[in-house]
């Protein structure tokens, strides 16, 4: 049930850090109106933040798998 909980957790945080990231780029590009060194330089940053969100989402699917499967694993 813990693991279930945090797995879930995890997978929400890794969707929204994911959210944020995107949204940040897409805010840069409407807001420069074209991709310059500025943006490709914000673009770069926020790659740390698409790389954690991608790691807790796999990290919260694998601590939820037990649950799903009824505890077989």
């Amino acid at each position: 049930m813990l693991l279930d909980v945090i797995g879930f957790i995890l997978d929400v945080a890794g969707k929204v850090l994911l959210g944020i990231s995107v949204y940040l780029v897409h805010s840069r590009v409407v807001k420069e109106k074209k991709i310059n060194r500025v943006v490709i330089k914000e673009i770069k940053k926020e790659r740390n933040l698409v790389i954690i969100g991608i790691i807790l989402i796999v990290v919260g699917f694998f601590m939820q798998l037990p649950s799903k499967f009824g505890g077989l694993i």
